[in-house]
Order: C-alpha cells, then sequence, then structure tokens
C-alpha cells in the first residue's frame, strides 16, 4: 500500500477549488449567468427553475433590475467546487467589485454580443487586470438579433491591449452563448443543449488557488451580518491553514493595532448557502464567526508572531450630500427612527460594510455630510433607510472639489449615450451645454454611441433629460476618469418652485384654477404644509400659492354655471430625480411612504430676509 503523505494530500484536494469573479458592465446579464450555473449546479430542489433572478435577493435590487452587492455562492462540478462571486455593474458600486477581485484568481468577463465593450466593462477590467487576474470572456445574448460577436471579441482584445494585460493575459479563452437561454458554445452559431464548455472552460483556464504553507494570513474584504451571531468576516485564506476555535490576531488597517482574539465557528460557502467546518485551507474563501471589532481591509493573521497583509486601496469619493433629520410639520407621521441618534447610528452601521462611504458629523447641528461615489450610490443608502422605517432629509448632491498644484480641479466622468440615430444631436447638445467634451463617435446598426468627458456636476439631473428627448430610448452609462481643471459654471434647472402658502388639504378646484402658472407634484385631496415645494413654476422666480382654496358654496344653482375641474396629472419623481432636481435652497423629505420638496426655510417671510442679507 503505498502512503501518501498529508501535505500531498491537500495540494490534491486544493487543486479541486476555483475561485472566480464575474465582471461585466451594467445589463450584460451577470446574474443571470450565475443563476444559470446554481441551475447547472443543482442547487435548485428539484430542479424548478422559476424564473426569478434568485442573486438579487433583496427587494431593491429586484426592482430595479440592478446588482448593489456583491454575492457568494459556490458550484459542484464534476469533482471540483467553483466559488463563484456576482459583482455589481454599476461605476458607483466600484468599491464592491474591488474588493471582492481580491478574493478570486480569475474572472469571467462578460460582454453583450450587441452593445461590446462599455465604459463599465473598461473600468472593471482594468481593476482585474492590474491584480494580476487571468480573464475568461463570454460573449453573451448571442441570440439577439443584429449581434456582431466576432467583432466585439475583437473589441475587447483591443481593450485588453490599450490596458497593458500581459502576454498571459491577452492569451485568453472566449465562449459565446445566451445566459437566459442556458446554452454556452466555443463556436457562436453553434448552441449547444447546457452550460457545460463554459464551466469546463473555468476548470481549464482558470488557476487553482496558490498553497502557501506557514502562519495563517487572511484579508478581510467583505462582511455579513446574522441577527444571530452578530458580524462575520469573509475573505480568502492566502496562507495556512485555520481552525475553529483556534486563537488569532487581528491586525487592524492603520498597521499599529493588534487585538488577540478567537474563532468561534468557521464556514464555507456551500451552494447558497453556508456550512460549518473545523477546518479551512489555503486558497479558500470561508466566513468566521466570532470576532469583534474588525473592518474591511483588517487581517486575521497568527497569534503569536502575527503579519498583516497590504490593506485594500478603495477610490476615493466624489460626491457629497448634506443628511439631516426630519424636521417639517409631518414629522413622525410614518416613520419609526425619527431621532438624530437613530439616524447616526445607522449611518455608522453603514460605514461597516460600505468602504466607498465617508460620513462627517456636522457640529452643534443634527446634520451629517456624507460621501460617497455618485447619485446612485448615495441614494440606494436613502431608499434602504427608509424602507427600515428612517425619516430624514436630504440636500442638493454637491461634487467634491480639490486643490491640484494651487488650481481648482473637479471630478471629470467618462459618459456614454447610446440613441437612435435622430437623436445624436439633442445629446450632443445638450451635453456641451454642461460642459461636456465629445471625444467619439460610433453607428451601430441604427443606433449611435456618442462619447464624452464631463464634469460630475454635470452629470447631476442630465438622466431625466436624456431620457426625456430621447423619448426613453437612450442607454446612458457613466465612470470616474480623474480630476481636472474645473471647467466653468454650469447652468442648472432655470424654473423657480411653486410653494404652498398654508397647510391643509389640496383642493381641485384650487390646482384647475393655477395650472396656467406651472406643472403641479401633488395630486388633489394630498395633504400639504406651508413651505412645501408643490410644482415648478413657467418663471424663473419662486412663487407662493394657496393650494388649499375650496370653492364656496352657496344654495343656488343655475344649471350649467358649475364647470368641471380637469387636472393635468402631477408629474411623479423617483428619488434620484428628486435629489438631481431640488435647487440649494431645498430640501427631499423622505419617509417611509412618502417623499416630498420642500424649502429648507419653511416660512415665506423669513426666507425674503434671508434672500436679502
Amino acid at each position: 500500500m503505498n502512503f501518501i503523505n498529508f501535505a500531498t494530500l491537500i495540494s490534491i484536494t486544493m487543486q479541486k477549488l476555483r475561485n472566480i469573479a464575474i465582471i461585466a458592465h451594467v445589463d450584460h446579464g451577470k446574474t443571470t449567468l450565475v443563476d444559470k450555473m446554481i441551475v447547472a449546479g443543482h442547487l435548485l430542489r428539484g430542479d424548478n427553475n422559476t424564473g426569478d433572478l434568485i442573486m438579487d435577493n433583496n427587494d431593491l435590487e429586484r426592482e430595479r433590475g440592478i446588482t448593489i452587492l456583491s454575492k457568494n455562492v459556490s458550484v459542484r462540478y464534476k469533482d471540483y467546487k467553483i466559488n463563484i462571486i456576482d459583482t455589481p455593474g454599476h461605476a458607483d458600486f466600484g468599491g464592491e467589485v474591488e474588493r471582492v477581485l481580491n478574493m478570486c484568481d480569475g474572472v469571467l468577463l462578460l460582454v453583450d454580443a450587441f452593445e461590446g465593450t462599455m465604459p463599465q466593462t473598461r473600468f472593471v477590467l482594468q481593476k482585474a487586470l492590474a491584480l494580476g487576474k487571468k480573464p475568461i470572456v463570454v460573449v453573451n445574448k448571442v441570440d439577439k438579433p443584429n449581434c456582431r460577436p466576432e467583432v466585439v471579441n475583437e473589441q475587447v482584445f483591443d481593450l485588453m491591449f490599450s490596458l497593458n494585460a500581459t502576454e498571459e493575459q491577452l492569451d485568453y479563452k472566449t465562449i459565446y452563448g445566451s445566459a437566459k437561454q442556458g446554452w454556452m458554445s466555443h463556436v457562436w452559431n453553434e448552441p449547444t443543449d447546457s452550460i457545460a464548455p463554459l464551466l469546463d472552460a473555468i476548470i481549464d483556464e482558470i488557476p487553482a488557488p496558490e498553497v502557501v504553507e506557514g502562519t495563517p494570513q487572511m484579508l478581510i474584504t467583505s462582511l455579513e451580518y446574522s441577527p444571530y451571531v452578530g458580524r462575520i468576516a469573509v475573505g480568502k485564506l492566502t496562507r495556512g491553514e485555520l481552525h475553529a476555535g483556534g486563537n488569532v490576531t487581528l491586525a487592524k488597517r492603520d498597521g499599529e493595532t493588534k487585538i488577540k482574539t478567537k474563532i468561534k465557528e468557521l464556514m464555507v460557502f456551500d451552494g447558497l448557502g453556508k456550512s460549518k467546518v473545523e477546518k479551512v485551507e489555503c486558497g479558500e474563501i470561508c466566513a468566521i464567526v466570532g470576532i469583534e471589532g474588525f473592518e474591511i481591509g483588517d487581517t486575521i493573521c497568527d497569534y503569536e508572531n502575527p503579519e498583516p497583509l497590504p490593506t485594500i486601496a478603495i477610490d476615493e469619493p466624489t460626491m457629497s450630500m448634506l443628511f439631516a433629520i426630519n424636521d417639517s410639520p409631518f414629522f413622525g407621521k410614518e416613520g419609526k427612527f425619527v431621532t438624530s441618534r437613530h439616524i447616526h447610528d445607522r449611518l455608522m452601521k453603514e460605514l461597516d460594510k460600505n468602504l466607498a462611504l465617508r460620513v462627517v458629523k456636522e457640529e452643534d447641528s443634527d446634520k451629517w455630510i456624507v460621501y460617497g461615489r455618485g447619485v446612485l450610490h448615495l441614494s440606494v443608502l436613502i431608499e434602504t433607510m427608509r424602507r427600515e422605517g428612517y425619516e430624514l432629509q436630504v440636500g442638493q448632491p454637491q461634487v467634491i472639489y480639490k486643490e491640484i498644484d494651487g488650481q481648482k480641479c473637479e471630478p471629470i466622468e467618462e459618459l456614454t449615450i447610446s440613441v437612435p440615430e435622430e437623436y445624436s444631436s439633442k445629446m450632443i447638445d445638450m451635453v456641451t451645454r454642461r460642459k461636456g467634451e465629445l471625444t467619439s463617435m460610433e453607428t451601430q446598426g441604427d443606433r449611435v454611441n456618442i462619447a464624452f468627458n464631463i464634469p460630475s456636476r454635470g452629470i447631476i439631473g442630465l438622466r431625466t433629460n436624456v431620457l426625456t428627448a430621447s423619448a426613453g430610448e437612450a442607454i446612458m452609462a457613466h465612470r470616474f476618469k480623474g480630476y481636472e481643471p474645473y471647467k466653468g459654471d454650469i447652468d442648472r434647472r432655470t424654473n423657480g418652485s411653486m410653494i404652498a402658502m398654508e397647510s391643509g388639504t389640496a383642493f381641485a378646484y384650487a390646482i384647475d384654477k393655477l395650472q396656467d402658472r406651472g406643472k403641479f407634484f401633488i395630486f388633489p385631496q394630498d395633504e400639504v404644509y406651508a413651505g412645501q415645494v408643490v410644482g415648478e413654476h413657467v418663471h424663473d422666480n419662486d412663487l407662493v400659492i394657496n393650494v388649499t382654496k375650496s370653492k364656496k358654496l352657496t344654495n343656488m344653482r343655475a344649471s350649467g354655471s358649475d364647470e368641471k375641474a380637469r387636472i393635468v396629472p402631477p408629474i411623479i419623481f423617483s428619488l434620484e430625480e428628486a435629489l438631481e432636481y431640488i435647487k440649494e435652497d431645498e430640501y427631499v423629505e423622505v419617509t417611509p411612504k412618502s417623499m416630498r420638496m420642500r424649502k429648507i426655510i419653511l416660512d415665506e417671510l423669513e426666507r425674503k430676509r434671508a434672500n436679502r442679507s
């Protein structure tokens, strides 16, 4: 009988492990592909594919059709275990992508067979190549009419070349297929009946994690929360082994602080859930329970002689917003959490897992300046808070300026708009007014892809205008490029606001009589308060109006003298639209059931005094 020593046994089992992250532009089908892998790995009972996205399991993600938080699952294929990490596509959640790339050994780059490489593809691919990850390119959606898989594959190669990919990275494998229809193939016009070609390619192309012997080292790259056991640290063990109940040192990201602690439980990702294990070997992605006070970017290392790993570098925030407690007349009607302490605790809790966020409390007031990566990044936080039962008020988004070499600089974004040809001139006109510079234009079938460099300020409020001007046809994407000298003033909304004069119920009679003054944001019978913004004035000045005036009834009636009120339906804003719409002297009041715009100073006389001074 041949005895195999223990180290060889470990290395044999370790070769059967693959860690991959799926990266792509928004809407190119990442989550759909992961879902199909889950089905291929028979993780769903009875293989009943419900048609819903399995991975996007929070309400916000399902409603918006986007991934916000990265998630881990594992699939068993042949006798290999494949750890898959689904990542968000939006640049605003770039902090999420950067973190999770640290955990994988290779990436699946997903590209739409029609759209080709987009700004976000570039952003995520740049991160992956810089970290030395091996890519597999998946050209998805080849079932679409007028798709161009070969051209897109060429595009990807050119993009990798321009991002200084190594020889090894350029020698990638391309798989074609349709995640939605659930097939992958090596030749785009020869469909198969499963995604097995992709899973085989992962096993062949992606390297097994490196087995490094020595004392344990694990960088905490993600965080989960369980109401039963508290915070759970997630990361990839890059050296040594970890044992349940073992003593370890938590080395903080500042490089100085070291805390002695103990592992209560060890878990590895198994299918859609986690399973407890006694020991984790090098190269595995695991979750640790029982460690207090850790942050993302800390290292779990040896008890006796700790050696911390380099911490995670995250891109800096580019935008800020003022958060304040709700002090409107309708305060506390709908929310459970309304005090400054509630909001403060909730923002601090968010900092734990949201790396690209910063919070600064203003002295002597119940206000916080929250810094993030863009309007979407911050609005998802606000939307999550309102669903949890918080009431708060939010000010106008502001970009963060920097002084570089004595010159005022501002964040610049790379913006691409894809529209039908007839709308292209409108788009160019709209973006150049906001200090955008046209960099390229290319025609794809009956659509045009237009690329600009535009200040981040110019993007605030642009999406709504672009969609309106293109009859909802435009696809807009942007990513942060860098800081450049200040481009000058940009014209924002020029129309004034219509403001409610007094509190009460809005009547159809009053709204009907005021319709020639502007567009309304409220329905008849809505409750309003003095100082609330109820519509948009046709002129550039603010107008105070009385919407609570009802018709005085008499006991005399003449036939035909009563005219019916004909009311134009009001404009309903989404949260992002409202944040982009408001002026400097306005807030958006956000409560669990409603969203209102208001003046910061509610009283008309006080507003006039403040404007004079």
